[in-house]
């Protein structure tokens, strides 16, 4: 049996209202796990107790260093202490100054090392690359970061922009204008800015161009300087679009592409430029890639449940996807 004392936090804050952040923990090991007073109380296998006291141990110092908790924190924690990569979680504890995509208060906190891995990337590089599965924050962490770059004067403008392969990338024959026609391909990115910005200010600002809008398609033959820029979706593209892409970047420039090789729609997978980009440009400086996997997937629980489904399946299209990471590009 071990006893944890809680004296450096507010009971309620690990416990959570009405044990809920306890009873999830309890939940997932057999030792029993009970609260008293100031106390928390682990009877159970020696192996389980150094479990839950390394979990319990890791909340404590979120909460120290001013991280609310979630359960998604609280699962997140106990897969990563399961997993022996308890070392790991001390750079959530430890991280660099968190994004502040507005002049107020708002901060946008990684909830995940690889995530944290990324946000650090994206603020050293001028070239990172997101790669992972559905879920994990690549774009909103993006988005963020585009943000709060705008917010601090580092660059003028924000580009984001994603390849309309369901229109073949012809979207004339669509009604209105470029923005009309490109909306719904563009909207993830569009939720991400409207979460950390007001609506009228995000109209304001593509009003004026300083956020601006395109397809894919559209970027050829501009320079971008003292610009943000995001690609969506770049699984999407092709090889010659993802190095017409980056050869776009000017002076004092930022690019972040993100992309999840496994949901690739053209109909030549192999051509997907967001793996051939992972294999030739990983190895030069200035140059970020970061992999994002299922235990980063912030989204509701079932979502990395779902995710760890199909991965499991070796049969079917999932099985067919997977192997557009393997195949000689």
């Amino acid at each position: 049996m071990a006893r944890i004392r809680l004296d450096t936090v507010p009971p309620i804050e690990l416990l959570g209202s009405r044990d809920i952040y306890l009873k999830q923990i309890d939940a997932e090991f057999e030792a029993h796990i009970s609260a008293r007073g100031n106390e928390i109380l682990v009877q159970g296998e020696d192996d389980e107790v150094a479990e839950v006291h390394a979990v319990v141990e890791h909340l404590v110092e979120l909460i120290s260093a001013g991280t609310p908790l979630s359960r998604q924190r609280v699962r997140y924690a106990i897969e990563m202490i399961r997993d022996r990569r308890a070392p790991e979680l001390s750079r959530l504890v430890d991280r660099s100054e968190p994004l502040r995509p507005t002049a107020g208060t708002r901060t946008v906190v990684p909830k995940t090392v690889t995530q944290q891995a990324y946000v650090e990337a994206i603020r050293s590089h001028d070239v990172s690359l997101g790669i992972g599965p559905a879920g994990t924050g690549k774009t909103y962490l993006a988005v963020a970061c585009a943000v709060e770059a705008l917010t601090r004067g580092e660059v003028e403008r924000i580009i984001l922009t994603r390849p309309a392969v369901e229109a073949g990338e012809s979207l004339g024959y669509l009604p209105g204008d470029l923005r009309d026609k490109v909306d719904p391909y563009l909207r993830p990115l569009y939720d991400a800015l409207g979460d950390m910005m007001q609506t009228d200010r995000v109209n304001r600002l593509m009003e004026n161009g300083t956020i601006e809008v395109v397809p894919l398609a559209y970027m050829r033959g501009r320079t971008l300087n003292r610009c943000f820029i995001i690609l969506d979706e770049g699984q999407n593209a092709t090889r010659l679009q993802i190095k017409m892409f980056l050869t776009r970047l000017g002076n004092r420039a930022k690019a972040v592409l993100t992309g999840d090789v496994t949901q690739v729609d053209l109909d030549d997978r192999s051509k997907s430029g967001l793996v051939h980009a992972r294999k030739i440009l990983s190895d030069i400086p200035g140059i970020a890639v970061v992999e994002f996997g299922e235990a980063d997937v912030v989204r509701h629980a079932l979502v990395r449940k779902i995710l760890g489904a199909y991965d499991r399946d070796g049969q079917g299209e999932n099985a067919e996807l997977s192997g557009l990471t393997e195949f000689d590009v």
